[in-house]
Formats: C-alpha cells, structure tokens, sequence
C-alpha cells in the first residue's frame, strides 16, 4: 500500500494505491467500519481488483494496470436520506464532464449510473451509503472507467475505452487528477444546495432521453421514451399506453 498527497480532490488528502485488492469499495466499508482515521474526500486506487462490483451485485471486470478502478469516500451529511440519488446524479455528471472534454457531444450518463459513449458503455459506478439517523454518514463511491484497455472478453458486449475511441494511451494517475477535481466542482455544488441545476445538467446528459427506443419490461421488449428521473432515482418512462415508474431492476435497456 501506498500513500500519497493527491490534489486532485480536497487538496492536501490522501491517495492510497493498492497493488491488489478485491474490491476499493469493500476495502473502505472494512476501514470505516474499523473506525480508520480517514478524511473526507480519501481516494482509494488499485492497480488490480478481483472482485470488483458494480450495479445490483454484478461484477466489474478490468485488465490490471490499464484502467481506473478507485473508491472515493465522502462524508455528505447533508443529504437527507431521501435524497441520496442526488449524490448519483452530482457524480455522475462530474465524470461525464471529464469524458465530453475527450468526446465531446458523446459522452451521455445511461441511467442510473453507467457512463457510455455513443452507445457503448465505458464505465460506471456505485455508491454505498452509510446511513446515521436520516442523514448519509458516509458515501463510498466505487469507480471504474476503461482507460487504456484494448481487448474485452467475449462475455462483455457493448463496451469500449478511451483507447479504443482515441487510439492513444492516458496517462491514469493524471486522469484520476481530472476526475476527482470534478467530482470535486460537483460535490461543491452540491453541498450548496444547487440541486435543480444538478438535475437538470443530469437530464440533459441522459442516455436516450426524449427517445423512443426498446426496452425490456413486463417480459417482453416494448416502446418507451424516457422523460425524467423522480426524486427518489426511478426512471420515468412515456410508453405507447401510459407513463410508467420503473426501478433499476425492473426495466432493462435494449441496445
């Protein structure tokens, strides 16, 4: 393990990198829960993660030392827990703002968390709340975004990296740089109370919005078009029929 000064989040905080690890998220809920000294703003990278997780238990997949896999651990107690999809959306659009500085126009935010470019997906994320009384105590936001990798395994369809758009290689510790000092702006806003502006930055990048396009309910492949988030994260979806309200697992995008 090694400790660095980062400036790029909350200048002066602490870079930890990690050889290997199973996963960055698990390895900050076990340092939290053990009542580890950590500041807000801490990031967590690893060179290899073996069993990194993404949305509703699924795995996360990515080639060792070429690709970003971090956590980053915020304390946001001011967000009522009824509205941690707010931190969502705020993350999500700080890393959509680093991915349009390399594709602009392109980049979109595939609700609730997924980072895609034209319609591919490049990489996403997911928050763990701790939760005190109605406030989050802490949020630990596990991120993984294909970098310089080139090949995927033939069970990952619909994927890319900023080398297979770009055709060059990043350097990740200063990309890391760049993303942090957006989640930084972001979280800012945030903690400021700019939470309509937020939603609608986050509208406005959303993959599909205001599209019609297939997707997957009811078991079977129907029309919708996506017009809104609630305030609790559910996707609001305009069918043929009727508006309906879905949750993450209830619906299912068909590329």
């Amino acid at each position: 393990m090694q400790n660095n000064t980062f400036s790029g989040l909350f200048v002066g905080h602490n870079l930890i990198t990690l050889k290997e690890v199973d996963s960055t998220n698990t390895f900050l809920k076990d340092a939290v829960s053990k009542s580890t000294p950590l500041l807000d703003g801490t990031v967590i990278m690893a060179e290899k993660q073996f069993a990194g997780r993404g949305q509703a238990e699924n795995l996360w997949q990515s080639e060792a030392g070429k690709n970003l896999t971090f956590s980053i651990l915020l304390k946001p107690s001011f967000i009522a827990v009824d509205r941690q999809f707010e931190l969502n959306k705020a993350i999500s659009i700080a890393l959509n703002d680093v991915l349009i500085n390399y594709i602009p126009a392109s980049a979109f935010i595939k609700w609730p968390n997924d980072l895609y470019i034209y319609t591919k997906k490049i990489g996403g994320m997911l928050i763990e709340n701790i939760v005190q009384g109605n406030k989050i105590k802490y949020a630990i936001i596990g991120i993984g975004l294909n970098v310089n990798q080139e090949y995927f395994p033939a069970n990952l369809k619909n994927v890319t990296s900023l080398k297979q758009e770009l055709h060059q290689d990043y350097d990740l510790l200063g990309l890391l740089g760049e993303i942090c000092s957006a989640v930084e702006a972001r979280y800012l806003q945030l903690k400021a109370g700019s939470f309509k502006k937020i939603n609608d930055e986050y509208l406005n990048m959303l993959y599909l919005r205001d599209q019609w396009a297939s997707f997957k309910f009811d078991g079977r492949i129907q029309n919708g078009k996506i017009i809104g988030i609630t305030d609790i994260g559910q996707l609001i979806l305009e069918t043929e029929q009727e508006t309906r309200i879905f949750n993450t697992k209830e619906i299912e995008f068909i590329n």
